[in-house]
């Protein structure tokens, strides 16, 4: 499913996401890179959620929080893809709501960091409509698609802590 899911939105991903080697669709990543992600979840380093239809048949987009930091700091980074033809329909708002609200009650958490690029007005709308806050700007901040780009810096706050 997942590499349906990768190949499908290969193109509508590309401007936002990191240049991918060609192997990133091939079933052979994605069995290496699940078993990656239960180590990573079981060492409490990174959580990744995969939004699927009812029938759970389809993977519509997914959900990482990764660089989990304990300590005095108690966060991670967000990241999240939708595929294009599920775009606008508040699917990627429900599934940060819910997974969200796992990482802080059930993870403990005490901040989410998510970056977007300032031309990626749709990112940065659901990530204001989650509650999350604008902590600056950071020029040349990360490489998409073989390209150094700007990006938005944004938190959201364990409203519990």
């Amino acid at each position: 499913m997942m590499v349906d899911f990768r190949i499908e939105n290969r193109h509508f991903l590309k401007p936002w996401e990191p240049a991918r080697p060609p192997e990133f669709y091939t079933r052979k990543y994605w069995q290496r890179n699940l078993e990656y992600n239960i180590q990573d979840f079981h060492n409490d380093d990174t959580v990744a959620f995969s939004i699927l239809n009812p029938e759970e048949t389809e993977v519509l987009g997914v959900v990482n929080y990764t660089s989990i930091v304990r300590g005095t700091f108690q966060a991670c980074h967000l990241g999240y893809a939708l595929a294009q033809k599920y775009q606008g329909q508040g699917i990627m708002s429900a599934a940060l709501e819910l997974s969200t609200a796992y990482m802080f009650h059930v993870r403990r958490l005490h901040r989410i960091m998510a970056n977007y690029m300032p031309r990626n007005k749709r990112s940065g709308e659901v990530l204001r409509r989650l509650g999350f806050t604008v902590d600056g700007k950071a020029r040349s901040f990360m490489q998409i698609n073989g390209r150094w780009e700007d990006h938005v810096l944004t938190s959201l706050v364990n409203p519990t802590d």
